[in-house]
C-alpha cells in the first residue's frame, strides 16, 4: 500500500510515525506547505519524495492521508477522489456543512474510500466503552466532557505557528459530537448552546458549551475552553446505567478512579495508528470504513445547526 501523507506539521507527523508501524505500507510521497520543513520532515522519516504539488504526490499513491489546514479539505479531497485514490482527511472535514456534504457526495460518485480522522472512534477507551453497550452491559445517561486548552496564538500541537486558526466548534466540538452520536447509535434531536467573547485577533470564541439530547434521552454536557491554564485535552466522563468511567485520550478509568487495562483492547495504544489501520483494512477488504464520510456526516450537521444558534448570522437548516 502506497501512502502520500499531506501536511508536515504536527499531525502529518502522527500519521507518519504510525505508518511505521503498520505492516505492507509505504510512504511514498510527502506534500506540504513550507518547503524546507517538508524536505526535513521527509529526510527525518525516509521518504523518498516530497514537494508542495499534491497532483505529484498522489501519482505516487494508493491513498493519500490530508493532514492539512481544514480550509483546505474540500478542495484536496474532491482532487484525491476524483483522481480515483482513497482518502483520509484529518478532523474537521470542513468548516462547514455544504462542502462535508459535497465531499461525502464525491465520494459516493468515485467510489474510493473515503474516511474522516475522527480518532475518537479508535482510541481503546472509547472503544472499550463501545464494547460494553454493543454487549448490553452499558447504556449511556450522559457524556459530561471537557475539552480545555490554553491557545490565544495559532500554534500548533508541537508549538509552531500556524498558518490557519483552530476552531472550537468544527474541530474539538466534532470529536465529542461525533463520539457521542458513536456511542449512542443516535443522532442529537435536542440541541443548545452558548459561546463566550470572541477573541480580538484570532476572531474565535474562546469559550464554548453545548447540550446534545438523542432520542432515547442520553444527553450530552461539552464544555470547552482555549482559555484554560491547566492541565489540557479532552476529559470524558461517561455515567451509565451500570457503570462510570473516565477516558483521557488512550487511558481509561472507573469512576472511582481506578484504572482499567486497555493492553487486549486493539492491536495498539495508540489511537492514530488504530485510524490509520481501519483505513488501510478498509481499502485492501473493499469495504466501507469505520468514520466514512457519509457516517460523520451527521455530526457535521449538528454542528452547522449549534453554528446557526450562536451567530444566528448562520442559518442552518437539518
Amino acid at each position: 500500500m502506497k501512502i502520500c501523507v499531506v501536511g508536515q506539521g504536527a499531525f502529518g507527523q502522527k500519521h507518519l510515525d504510525a505508518l511505521k508501524r503498520i505492516p505492507g505500507v509505504e510512504v511514498t510521497s510527502l506534500i506540504g506547505g513550507n518547503p524546507q520543513g517538508t524536505e526535513d520532515v521527509a529526510k527525518k522519516y525516509g521518504v523518498p519524495h516530497w514537494g508542495h504539488d499534491l497532483a505529484e504526490g498522489i501519482k505516487r499513491a494508493d491513498a493519500v492521508i490530508l493532514a492539512t489546514p481544514t480550509q483546505m479539505h474540500r478542495a484536496q479531497g474532491e482532487q484525491v477522489m476524483r483522481a480515483g485514490k482513497h482518502v483520509l482527511i484529518e478532523i474537521p472535514i470542513a468548516d462547514n456543512v455544504e462542502d462535508s456534504e459535497a465531499l461525502a457526495r464525491v465520494a459516493k460518485e468515485t467510489g474510493v474510500v473515503a474516511m474522516a480522522g475522527h480518532v475518537r472512534r479508535f482510541n481503546p477507551s472509547h472503544q472499550f466503552v463501545h464494547r460494553r453497550i454493543q454487549k448490553g452491559e452499558l447504556k449511556i445517561q450522559q457524556m459530561d466532557v471537557q475539552t480545555y486548552f490554553f491557545r490565544r496564538t495559532n500554534i500548533n500541537a508541537a508549538g509552531k505557528p500556524r498558518s490557519w486558526t483552530d476552531h472550537l466548534l468544527w474541530h474539538h466540538a466534532a470529536h465529542t459530537v461525533d463520539l457521542f452520536h458513536f456511542q449512542t447509535g443516535e443522532t442529537a434531536t435536542e440541541i443548545s448552546a452558548v459561546q463566550g467573547p470572541r477573541h480580538p485577533t484570532l476572531g474565535i470564541a474562546m469559550d464554548m458549551a453545548i447540550l446534545l439530547k438523542v432520542p432515547s434521552g442520553a444527553i450530552l454536557t461539552l464544555s470547552l475552553s482555549f482559555n484554560n491554564d491547566g492541565p489540557i485535552g479532552s476529559f470524558f466522563r461517561y455515567i451509565g446505567d451500570t457503570a462510570t468511567y473516565q477516558a483521557y485520550y488512550d487511558d481509561l478509568a472507573d469512576g472511582k478512579k481506578n484504572p482499567i487495562d486497555l493492553s487486549k483492547v486493539d492491536v495498539s495504544m495508540d489511537g492514530i495508528e488504530l485510524e490509520d489501520r481501519e483505513f488501510i483494512a478498509a481499502i485492501n477488504e473493499k469495504r466501507e470504513p469505520n468514520g466514512s464520510l457519509a457516517q460523520v456526516l451527521p455530526c457535521m450537521r449538528v454542528l452547522g445547526k449549534i453554528e446557526s444558534l450562536i451567530d444566528p448570522s448562520r442559518e442552518c437548516v437539518m
